[in-house]
Parts: C-alpha cells; structure tokens; sequence
C-alpha cells in the first residue's frame, strides 16, 4: 500500500522519515510545511524547472519508505567533529538508492543555480531510475556555497565505505544538471578530483553524464561525457554545449550529444516529451565506458 499520495504534506513527509526526512525539500528555499506534494510540484518551488512531474515526487518517495524499513537511506558525508567545525555541513548528505552488492555506482547531483538544491527533481529521479537497471545511486545534497567540497567529500565518503555500502569502488559514473553538471564535469575530470580530494587512490569516473549546462572549459584529463539539452533552454544554450564536446572529441575523449526540439531548462527525465528515454542512452554510454 502506498505511503504518501498527492495529498501527502511536506510535513507528513518530514515527520514520517524522522532524521532522513530533513533534507529531502530545499533548505535553502521557504516550503510551508503544510502545503501538499501537489501543490510544491511547480516551477515556481523548483525555481529554473520544467516538466515537473508530482507522480515521480511521490513514487521517489514510497520507494524511499519501503526501502527504509529494511535498509539505512540516508548518509551523512562529514564526521560529528567535521559538522562542529563547520556547522553548515549538516545540511549535506547522500541518499542510498540501493541495488545489488557490488554494482557500480552514480552520484547524481541536482541544479538550482547554486541557490538550492532541487534534488526531487533532478537526482532523486534519475536515481530511482539508475537503480532499476540494476545500478547503485546516491543523490547527493550538498551545500549552494560548497558545492566542490561536498561532492569530493562524498566520493571519498563512498569510496572508503564500500564494503558497508556494497558498492564497487573501481567504476562510478557523475551525474548532474544544471548546476549539478558543472560538479559532475569538475570532479570527473581527473586533475580536479586529486585536487579536490588530495587522494591518489580514488579512480576518475568511468563517464560524467550531464544536463543543460554552459559549463565550457575542456582539458585533456576530463572523462568520457555525455550531454543532453533541449534547444529552447534559455539559460543553457545547446550550441556551447555541443562545442565542448566537439573540442574533447579532438582530445581522443569519448562523448555523446543530444539535443531535443522545444525543450527548455530543467527537464530532467523528460517523461512525456520528446527527450524521454534519453536516461537509456546515458546508461549505455557509462556502460560502454565503464568496459573501455
């Protein structure tokens, strides 16, 4: 039977999820606590969104309810004693969306503008959907103004836990739109990484798989990366994005593009439009890479 509903309040949410529950909506943005996942499903919540799909808020969710009753969902990166020094780091943490023991595994990161995290509609799906070809998935919440620290913090984090997680620690892939793309395009290139992490021992991402972003620069040490854009998207233009992957082609590094007709920012898993289905594109680009 299922927990929450349309109907089902962000407090309801919250309350239900105990300490897991506190970052599931944006902090860094005023959700009323008693307004209804319908009613939070709008690009006015979700500010630079588009195709906001309730029916996913709420299938995200009552996967994470069954899942916590048998498995722990929720992550802290930093340590009691990191958090006391920097007290901010309370509000990150990585959400387990848990397959098979020894699967590879992503890390989505969601956009906002490096104002907020919009993670219930740009990693919290596409991680559910990461999982249901039979890949572990974590959505990362991170913070607006930390946003490079918080992923190399959660890549070490997972890296150094993967016997408890269960997850192979050799093949990962970065995920992100958005803002959440430029952290993925960052940290999955390989000087970055070591810089971020101070850590030699940590493997570069198999792929990075990104969305609408501007993110331009190229170097010879990024991963294989795959894109898709819609051709409407104000914010990022397709043209930019297609020129870096042009460029990284010309570096011997694998890519994939695609451009979708009509589409503005913030799609996510374009279900419904004529980007959907594009995730199985991505997977096979990762899983190809992941090979090579």
């Amino acid at each position: 039977m299922a927990q929450f509903t349309l109907n089902s309040t962000v407090n309801d949410v919250e309350n239900y999820f105990g300490n897991a529950g506190r970052l599931l909506f944006p902090v860094d943005r005023p959700f009323n606590p008693n307004e209804t996942l319908a009613q939070i499903s709008n690009s006015a919540h979700y500010i630079w969104y588009s195709n906001i799909k309730t029916n996913k808020t709420v299938e995200v969710l009552n996967y994470l309810a069954a899942e916590q009753k048998k498995h722990q969902i929720f992550y802290p990166i930093y340590s009691e004693d990191e958090i006391a020094a920097h007290p901010s780091r309370a509000n990150t943490g990585l959400y387990f969306f848990r397959v098979k023991e020894g699967a590879p595994f992503a890390i989505n990161n969601a956009g906002g503008g490096f104002a907020y995290v919009a993670a219930m509609q740009d990693s919290f799906p596409h991680a559910l959907e990461i999982s249901k070809y039979g890949y572990n998935a974590f959505a990362l919440i991170y913070r607006p103004t930390n946003p490079y620290e918080d992923l190399a913090q959660a890549i070490c984090f997972i890296e150094d836990h993967a016997t408890e997680l269960g997850v192979n620690p050799r093949h990962y892939s970065l995920w992100g739109g958005s803002a959440g793309a430029r952290m993925a395009a960052e940290l999955g290139n390989k000087e970055v990484l070591y810089q971020l992490t101070g850590r030699s021992d940590i493997p570069q991402a198999d792929a990075v798989i990104m969305q609408y972003t501007g993110f331009s620069r190229v170097s010879s040490a990024d991963a294989p990366t795959y894109v898709s854009v819609g051709n409407n998207d104000w914010i990022a233009n397709w043209r930019t994005m297609k020129q870096r992957l042009f460029y990284l082609e010309q570096l011997g590094i694998p890519t994939e593009f695609h451009v979708y007709s009509g589409l503005s920012h913030g799609f996510g898993l374009g279900e419904g439009t004529v980007a959907e289905g594009w995730i199985n594109d991505a997977i096979n680009f990762w899983e190809v890479n992941m090979h090579n």
